[in-house]
């Protein structure tokens, strides 16, 4: 075994150890979120419960998927919230008849149609933030706030403000199937859950074992060294965004026949909840750290968190006090640990002897 291997394994094994107690933190917090609500209501765990609370961190967490993409580039996303909106409120709109431009038509398309364009709205949102962002140099922060208001100005604008709800269909129109298939349960699970169970599947898969996953982990670690490792890191931005557009638009799908109806306030402050359970999970807002498990266990203590506080009576200002506190002490706690490996990685270089490549007093003749 060469010298660079035997050094690189232990790095690689520390580097897993800090990961597994970044994602440790989120667990015990879970752990203790449900022992708490179980101990002050009786109601906690009960199956029917259980299955309600998970269909709505299934909604959080296909969301907080896509932003982990963005934060692990060290962006952020603000406009997912309103692309949820949107994407909802265009599928409503479709379902419900669609006026053709020029004519007194009105067109029902089928509804894996509606399917496929309320996906591109979202998509092409996220495209739209990924080239300011890449290719105008815009900042992540002001880019998706300016979309934020452009996706829920165009909501409100196809709507008018109103809420669609007759998104059953029509045999007759061949429009049916959305609530059939979107709002159901197979095998007693609902469908938002096995679409967060797929998405995290194939996204742990895409960062762990693909160029474009460790390209991404590269370039949120340090932007410039991997640009001049080849990686295309536009295209890599471009992309992130993107993803979490469509991301968007599947949570606005579902959360549309979940209702059931379109409104164009859907969606609205989800952004915050994803970027809770990332941050929760354990990823760093500088970019460059970040697993979809860590995600995946902080959508679930922001999720049990809200409804636990909902079970027990708690006013829901309250609710908003509680949850910004967590966010808080998970930012802060991840910063005293990193200070704290600093220091120690300091000390430690301190403490090593001189490399023999190192020149002397004698030689530089002092």
């Amino acid at each position: 075994m060469s010298p660079t291997e035997t050094t690189a394994a232990p790095r690689g094994r520390k580097l897993n150890l800090n990961a597994l107690m970044v994602e440790g933190r989120a667990l015990v917090a879970l752990v203790i979120i449900v022992a708490v609500f179980s101990a002050l209501s009786p109601n906690f765990l009960n199956p029917d419960n259980l299955i309600l609370m998970t269909r709505h961190v299934a909604l959080n967490a296909i969301l907080a998927i896509g932003m982990l993409l963005v934060i692990l580039n060290g962006g952020i996303d603000l406009s997912v919230g309103s692309s949820v909106g949107l994407s909802g409120v265009v599928a409503g709109y479709l379902l419900q008849g669609a006026n053709v431009p020029g004519t007194d038509q009105v067109a029902y398309p089928p509804v894996w149609v509606v399917i496929i364009i309320a996906l591109m709205v979202g998509c092409l949102v996220g495209w739209l933030n990924g080239v300011l962002v890449a290719y105008l140099n815009v900042a992540p922060f002001i880019a998706t706030l300016g979309m934020l208001y452009v996706a829920r100005g165009l909501a409100l604008l196809i709507t008018n403000g109103e809420t669609f709800t007759r998104l059953s269909g029509d045999k007759e129109l061949g429009n049916t199937g959305f609530l059939t298939v979107l709002a159901s349960d197979p095998f007693g699970i609902p469908f938002p859950v096995w679409v967060m169970v797929v998405f995290a599947l194939i996204f742990s898969v895409i960062l762990n074992k693909t160029p474009f996953g460790r390209w991404l982990y590269a370039t949120g670690g340090n932007e410039r060294a991997a640009e001049l490792s080849g990686v295309p890191i536009k295209r890599i931005k471009v992309t992130i965004y993107l993803l979490a557009g469509m991301c968007a638009a599947t949570v606005g799908l579902l959360l549309t026949a979940d209702l059931p109806a379109a409104t164009p306030k859907g969606g609205e402050l989800y952004e915050l909840n994803a970027i809770a359970a990332v941050v929760i999970g354990g990823a760093a807002l500088s970019g460059g750290r970040g697993t979809i498990r860590g995600t995946m266990i902080g959508a679930f203590v922001i999720g049990f968190l809200v409804d636990g506080l909902v079970l027990v009576g708690v006013s829901v200002f309250w609710q908003q006090v509680v949850k910004g506190a967590v966010i808080i002490l998970a930012v802060a706690v991840d910063q005293i640990q990193q200070s704290i490996q600093k220091s120690r990685a300091i000390r430690t270089a301190a403490a090593l002897p001189p490399t023999t490549d190192a020149p002397t007093e004698e030689m530089v003749g002092v």
